[in-house]
């Protein structure tokens, strides 16, 4: 008696195929969207802009400060 067999080797792939339609959806839905009636991205999407320049000037200056070699 094999624990894997075709009647549950269906069930799983039909329970993948679920979760994956499931799981787009839900990341679709999480995704910062652009006003239709503003023509302008919404607050969430601004802050998750700023937020990402922000670290990326951070690191760059980080980056650009460990020019002289020193380590003090």
């Amino acid at each position: 008696m094999g624990v894997f067999n075709r009647r549950n080797a269906v069930m799983g792939w039909a329970a993948w195929q679920v979760g994956k339609r499931v799981m787009k959806r839900k990341a679709k839905d999480a995704v910062p969207k652009v006003d239709l009636e503003e023509k302008r991205p919404n607050k969430s999407a601004i802050a998750l802009f700023a937020a990402t320049v922000g670290g990326l000037v951070f690191i760059w200056r980080r980056r650009s400060g460990d020019d002289d070699g020193s380590t003090e």
